[in-house]
């Protein structure tokens, strides 16, 4: 039997309003790449604007961890997957071609509970 490879989904539901806790998807999922274990970090609410061309440029920093701009490229260059919600996204007035990062990917609910039904863990911020 082939083995199962693991993978961890994040919820982040915060940006700028706390830095700190929109910071903490990003350093468990970069922690948990470096130990081979799959990662995907799932941007809803308030979260959203962190996928949001130049807003983590001007973020207060996030209480003793690196800069969320720091934070979120070393996720996306050692292959993290970063998922967007659509509804959070319309609803900030965020466009879907223009106003998002390289390397976000716009989902919706069925996609998401599908990646915490195979997923090894899912923890929220």
């Amino acid at each position: 039997m082939p083995e199962q490879e693991e993978k961890n989904l994040y919820f982040c539901t915060h940006a700028g309003e706390n830095p700190e806790k929109a910071a903490m998807p990003f350093v468990m999922a970069i922690a948990a790449m470096a130990m081979d274990i799959k990662a995907t970090v799932a941007l809803q609410g308030h979260g959203v604007y962190l996928a949001r061309k130049g807003y983590v440029d001007n973020m207060m920093p996030p209480g003793g961890f690196p800069p969320l701009k720091k934070l979120l490229e070393d996720f996306l260059e050692l292959g993290g997957r970063l998922l967007v919600c659509v509804p959070c996204i319309a609803d900030r007035n965020i466009d879907e071609k223009e106003d998002l990062i390289e390397g976000a990917a716009t989902t919706a609910a069925g996609v998401l509970n599908i990646e915490a039904m195979e997923s090894n863990a899912v923890l929220m911020y």
